[in-house]
């Protein structure tokens, strides 16, 4: 049983890590109160899975207003060699 909520948790990340964002780091303190034994992969999905989706959104709506008004990084390159917008992370 010991380190049983470690493994579940990592194999969790490892499952939905398309559903996680790059630039975070998640720290993720089980309740005292909780039984190693109870802890499955369906319990930590049910659990985890909107949490992740509250910080994916929260993430999106900083960037789409974060950055507004500003210039892109490379001032504007990419656009003027493809004639398209860049993209983030371009």
């Amino acid at each position: 049983m010991r380190n049983r909520v470690k493994r579940v948790l990592r194999e969790f990340f490892r499952l939905y890590q398309c559903e996680c964002d790059p630039p975070h780091d998640y720290v993720v303190v089980p309740k005292k109160h909780l039984d190693p034994r109870q802890v499955g992969l369906d319990m930590v999905k049910d659990e985890l899975l909107p949490v992740l989706g509250r910080i994916s959104r929260q993430t999106e709506k900083a960037r789409g207003t974060g950055t507004a008004g500003r210039p892109p990084a490379d001032g504007g390159a990419a656009a003027e060699r493809t004639g398209t917008p860049p993209q983030d992370g371009a």
